[in-house]
């Protein structure tokens, strides 16, 4: 997973979306203390932030050195650098201890884990009978019917070069493994949704497409996806210079539940 977004590091930073505040304060609202919170895959450290508003201590984990030398630095967050292969022993070691986590999250990235490898590591630092997964992802972006009409057509074309797991989001995460218990006040485990909102003109919105893992993927077989029909296509159904800064909105659907 890390390879596909080695080269696209810088890019991601500046055009994805920023998780809502009110997706963390529900997340925190289902977790009955806010000591620990472990945000894994956390790439840029974009959730591990928003977590350390609202939890003692916060431990982000990546298999990226890349990514997460664009992370913020925050007093109460700690990174860490995991192997792919890290044993458990390794995770209590450098991560959390067995029982001492009160939240994980995993934000964009549950599709690319070992579920049942990190089903076990989740059940073995989480807290015996209170503490709670979430993960969540969002889709692809809206924003008016011209645009999306020319970014579903690349979209589609570049179903070749996306990774399998890629279905999982395209599925809003509705038939992934969960094996976990619904939180308080709830009768099931998602996926709830949310949405944010980012503001870009046109060179945002296509250096947006320039982050995905297809795009580079496609670019190392020599197939541009953004090439000069596609550009002009985007342009003419953005309408003007380029430089009108739209509202982009991207769905959010979360999947949270507690420790059985």
């Amino acid at each position: 997973m890390a390879n596909l977004f080695l080269k696209q590091a810088k890019q991601y930073v500046a055009t994805r979306p920023v998780y809502p505040p009110e997706l963390f304060d529900f997340i925190a609202s289902k977790t009955p203390r806010r000591d620990m919170a472990w945000d894994v895959g956390t790439g840029n450290g974009q959730a591990a932030a928003s977590l350390a508003t609202l939890y003692e201590a916060v431990v982000g984990t990546d298999t990226s050195a890349q990514q997460l030398a664009y992370a913020t630095r925050l007093p109460n967050v700690r990174y860490v650098h995991t192997p792919p292969d890290l044993p458990l022993e390794g995770i209590h070691a450098t991560v959390a201890a067995p029982a001492s986590v009160d939240l994980i999250t995993v934000a964009q990235a549950f599709h690319w884990l070992d579920l049942p490898r990190f089903y076990a590591q989740a059940r073995s630092v989480l807290r015996h009978g209170h503490g709670v997964l979430a993960a969540w992802c969002y889709t692809e972006p809206r924003i008016d019917a011209a645009v999306d009409a020319v970014f579903w057509r690349l979209y589609h074309g570049s179903e070749n070069y996306w990774a399998p797991n890629r279905r999982m989001v395209d599925d809003e995460y509705r038939s992934a493994d969960f094996p976990f218990d619904p939180v308080e006040g709830e009768t099931h485990t998602g996926p709830f949704q949310f949405s944010t909102h980012r503001r870009m003109d046109l060179d945002d919105y296509l250096m947006y497409i320039t982050s995905w893992s297809a795009y580079q993927t496609a670019k190392d077989n020599g197939v541009e996806l953004l090439d000069e029909d596609t550009v002009q296509e985007f342009a003419a159904a953005w309408g003007g210079d380029g430089k009108e800064v739209k509202t982009v909105t991207y769905p959010i659907f979360l999947r949270i539940g507690k420790v059985r």
